[in-house]
């Protein structure tokens, strides 16, 4: 049954389903269980669903017209050099804008001659590899903050406990180190550059600087 040359339906819709669920269902892990479990922020979350979805689909829709590889390889290139113009990407925001335009264009291009265990698996190993390294004791995720800091008496290195306790105290971190910068003896202050790991910090506090805006990275 058509209209207007056009089919109102064929059984390509239940692959779209069934390929759309399993993309949501692997984008989901590696956003909620890899990406926010490890940097506790929302700015790229948005984006990343998004932008998925899109391609998701935008890839499935032509795949209709047979245009191959070439076509896919393309896709990936052109949404893949994509960046904003009022904020700069960091590196690792961007590798995982990367990853799930993978998972959308292997979805939605995945042909017969490979099966849903398959499609399934490449999921799974990109979720599982980004999950790993994520909690990799050399890769884990630090957070820094840059902190003008006016007693500077404490800067001596005998006084690196009270130092670390007072900002501690003062920004509510649990930091795992510091470097001193600047230090100006005239208006006796010190920059000091501040990292901290958000897995550590208590989550419920954290959580609600993250959507203030007051932590940057």
């Amino acid at each position: 049954m058509e209209f207007l040359e056009i089919p109102l339906y064929d059984d390509d819709i239940f692959k779209l389903v069934i390929r759309f669920l399993i993309n949501v269902f692997f984008l989901t892990l590696l956003i909620r269980g890899a990406y926010y479990k490890n940097s506790g922020s929302k700015d790229y979350i948005f984006t990343y669903c998004m932008l998925n979805a899109l391609i998701f689909l935008i890839c499935f829709t032509l795949k209709k017209f047979d245009l191959g590889l070439g076509m896919a390889l393309g896709l990936f290139a052109i949404f893949g050099i994509l960046r904003y113009r009022t904020d700069t990407i960091p590196i690792r925001e961007m590798t995982y804008l990367f990853m799930v335009i993978g998972l959308a264009v292997i979805n939605a291009l995945a042909n017969k001659n490979m099966s849903y265990v398959e499609i399934v698996f490449t999921n799974g190993l990109i979720y599982g590899m980004a999950a790993f390294l994520e909690r990799a004791p050399l890769l884990r995720h630090e957070l820094e903050e840059k902190v003008l800091y006016e007693k500077i008496e404490l800067i001596k290195p005998e006084n690196h406990a009270e130092l670390i306790a007072d900002l501690e105290s003062r920004t509510g971190l649990k930091i795992s180190r510091i470097q001193l910068g600047l230090i100006d003896f005239l208006r006796d202050t010190v920059n000091i550059r501040v990292f901290y790991y958000p897995q550590e910090q208590a989550q419920e506090n954290f959580s609600r600087n993250i959507a203030r805006g007051d932590w940057r990275r």
